[in-house]
């Protein structure tokens, strides 16, 4: 019997009418090249994932690194004209705006003085002093050169000086050379600013400078705009006329017990309850250590005080058309330092036109030596 051959092609009909299907064993190829696309893609995903989670730290480094770039600087300066300019100056980055109060007096309160210059000197050995070292207002307001005496504390003969025009010169050759010393101080701070501002990158010192210049004028949020408004000089002039108005040309008992030259106000901490204050009044006037504390804490006072802001703002005005700091347009903005308001303002610029203050407001104060250290 001859035996009949089944070929594939019949096995593979037969399976196809019982419903089944037959398929080839793909390749291993295209099985490890699915693989790969798989990786590649989940290793892609990976790296995009990560791109945008660090992304976030990378910039706030960048804005960091940039705090006192060029940039920075730049935009600092636009909103200073436009808050001069008058554009919107309440929404100009509330432009010196708001005060830190808890350090700006610090360094005035722990201000320290050498124990050999906190000796009460006598009117008449003052006097003595300021000829032994040719010190007189009439070669200032000529020559615009101030000795630099620095004393400690008024005499406390003020009072028995019968000649008012003796007792006002003596009382400015005191503070004179305090007031110049003060503003100097504060020049070779802004400029120090200023020469920061214009760095592209700064350093670790020059960071920290900045640091203790906003808690001294009481800056919030580091506003480098609003602290180029405040770090700025009071003219001779018009601090001259405030103290010889707040201390009756220095024979007052707040300037002779406390140094207050200006009369500032203190609520907390040491100080001289006035006379006829009220029995539940708490406020007391500001006492110092020394004269040079006083002029000081009177400076930073205009210079943070909102209620000085306009001053500020007329002073900011006058550096931006180069022009002087002018004592009788800058009064004008003081009437806020005492009750009687505008009257003040004018019993300012009376004092200083009466007593031609103006003429030290450009003076400049000699260098120190050892030969006049040794006479006070």
């Amino acid at each position: 019997m001859k035996k009949n051959k089944t070929t594939f092609i019949e096995i593979r009909k037969y399976i196809k009418e019982k419903g089944f299907i037959l398929s080839k064993k793909q390749n291993n190829y295209f099985k490890d090249n699915n693989l790969n696309v798989l990786s590649r893609t989940f290793l892609s995903s990976l790296v995009i994932i990560s791109f945008f989670f660090v992304m976030p730290t990378i910039i706030q480094f960048i804005n960091e690194k940039a705090l006192l770039s060029k940039e920075f600087k730049n935009n600092s300066k636009n909103n200073f004209k436009k808050t001069l300019s008058g554009k919107n100056i309440n929404k100009q980055s509330k432009l010196d705006d708001g005060l830190n109060k808890k350090y700006v007096f610090e360094d005035v309160l722990n201000f320290e003085d050498p124990p050999s210059n906190s000796v009460r000197l006598s009117a008449l050995t003052i006097e003595q002093l300021f000829k032994d070292t040719n010190y007189n207002l009439k070669d200032v307001r000529k020559q615009k050169l101030v000795k630099p005496v620095s004393l400690s504390l008024l005499p406390q003969e003020m009072k028995m000086i019968e000649s008012s025009q003796k007792r006002k010169e003596l009382f400015i050759q005191i503070i004179l050379p305090l007031v110049i010393k003060e503003n100097n101080y504060i020049r070779l701070d802004r400029n120090k600013l200023f020469s920061i501002l214009n760095k592209s990158n700064n350093t670790k010192e020059e960071k920290k400078w900045l640091g203790k210049k906003f808690k001294q004028y009481g800056v919030l949020n580091k506003d480098l705009s609003t602290l180029k408004i405040r770090m700025d000089e009071i003219p001779t002039s018009l601090t001259i006329a405030q103290a010889a108005k707040e201390t009756g040309w220095g024979t007052s008992r707040f300037a002779l017990e406390g140094n207050a030259l200006f009369g500032q106000w203190t609520w907390s901490g040491e100080g001289i309850k006035p006379a006829g204050a009220d029995d539940d009044s708490t406020h007391k006037v500001m006492k110092f250590k020394v004269l040079q504390a006083s002029v000081k804490a009177y400076q930073r006072n205009l210079n943070t005080h909102s209620s000085y802001s306009n001053f500020r703002i007329a002073r900011a005005e006058l550096r931006d058309k180069k022009r002087a700091l002018d004592s009788m347009i800058l009064s004008e903005y003081l009437d806020k330092y005492a009750e009687t308001g505008k009257e003040y303002v004018k019993i300012l610029q009376k004092i200083i036109r009466q007593n031609k203050l103006r003429d030290f407001d450009d003076a400049k104060l000699l260098p120190s030596s050892i030969e006049l250290d040794s006479l006070i």
